[in-house]
């Protein structure tokens, strides 16, 4: 019998979004029992299903406890299929740095980027949220990190991405990290205005612009 892995991934979507972890694990075991993309499953289903429970979430439709609860499904999910990624043996992985600017704990985001980025082949360094700018600046030089990745979902904190980028150039090293930023009032139009290096609109999107940053110089990762 032919599996139609579009409904499968729909389905597997909509396990996230009715808190279903149950069935989370079922259709995650079912991808890989079908022999299907474990990454493609990731993106096209339990990251689909936590960006729609997000956006109920920014509706009012859905509240901390739900949120919570469509977490623990993904990451359920996450569990089976991320041991299935294919991830080039040979490939240096770039690190990255990423954290919620400072006067903001919203962080649901700001995790799916870092378990795409995962996923994709970087090695994240985690600074949670309510992150100072110094702290991401300092924490890029000590890690030696090439990537400093940046979210927030309130606009009262977007001016802290600004200040990170304001202390590169201060220390005169901003030409030594990719500055990518992210969250819910961020727009194509702040990153240009701050001088970040992208902004990308969800988790997928940002993995793909990292690659693009990579490659643009130099350096691809397969």
């Amino acid at each position: 019998m032919s599996i139609n892995k579009e409904e499968l991934y729909k389905k597997l979507a909509e396990s996230i979004v009715d808190m279903d972890e149950d069935l989370t694990i079922e259709i995650s075991k079912q991808v890989i029992a079908e022999g299907l993309d474990a990454y493609d499953a990731i993106v096209n289903g339990l990251t689909v299903g936590m960006n729609q429970a997000g956006k109920l979430f920014d509706e009012e439709e859905y509240f901390v406890p739900e949120l919570l609860i469509c977490s623990d499904a993904m990451y359920a999910g996450l569990n089976i299929l991320k041991p299935h990624i294919k991830v080039g043996e040979n490939v240096t992985k770039r690190k990255a740095v990423i954290g919620v600017i400072e006067g903001d704990t919203h962080d649901i985001g700001k995790n799916l980027v870092k378990i795409m980025l995962e996923t994709g082949g970087y090695d994240i360094i985690d600074l949670g949220r309510d992150v100072l700018p110094s702290t991401f600046v300092e924490k890029a030089k000590a890690e030696k990190a090439e990537f400093i990745v940046i979210s927030t979902l309130m606009t009262t904190t977007m001016e802290g991405m600004n200040e990170v980028i304001e202390i590169l150039v201060e220390e005169n090293i901003r030409d030594d990290y990719k500055v990518l930023i992210g969250g819910g009032p961020i727009s194509q139009g702040y990153a240009d205005k701050i001088g970040a290096d992208g902004y990308a609109e969800n988790a997928a999107e940002a993995v793909k612009l990292a690659n693009r940053l990579v490659v643009a110089y130099g350096n691809e990762i397969e």
